[in-house]
């Protein structure tokens, strides 16, 4: 489910997945397939991971990047779920084909 909601997006970003909704900073934002798709490739990753497990994960992995780049955005970039969401965005093919566990392939990349 789609929502607007400007509020709950963090500054510095457009859009946020919580399962099951996608925010989204601007009511146009409905209408960007690459955008969407990024966020389609985080439910497909909350799900795998059973919604819990991938919050934990992602929150470990990305205060491990905190201490290795010593930078927030550089972490949030290096984080193996945006790496693979980033990396698969304009591939508005890819969440049918995705391989499980796919992320795997990005964490130490």
């Amino acid at each position: 489910m789609i929502l607007v909601l400007r509020h709950i997006i963090p500054k510095g970003f457009l859009g946020i997945t919580l399962y099951p909704f996608v925010f989204l900073k601007h009511k146009e934002q409905k209408k960007d397939e690459i955008f969407l798709n990024h966020e389609q490739i985080h439910l497909k990753q909350q799900i795998e991971l059973l919604i819990v497990f991938f919050y934990l994960w992602y929150g470990i992995e990305f205060l491990i990047r905190l201490i290795q780049y010593g930078n927030r955005r550089k972490a949030y970039f290096n984080v193996s779920f945006e790496k693979e969401a980033y990396s698969n965005e304009i591939n508005l093919e890819y969440i049918k084909k995705r391989p499980k566990w796919a992320f795997l392939k990005y964490l130490l990349k």
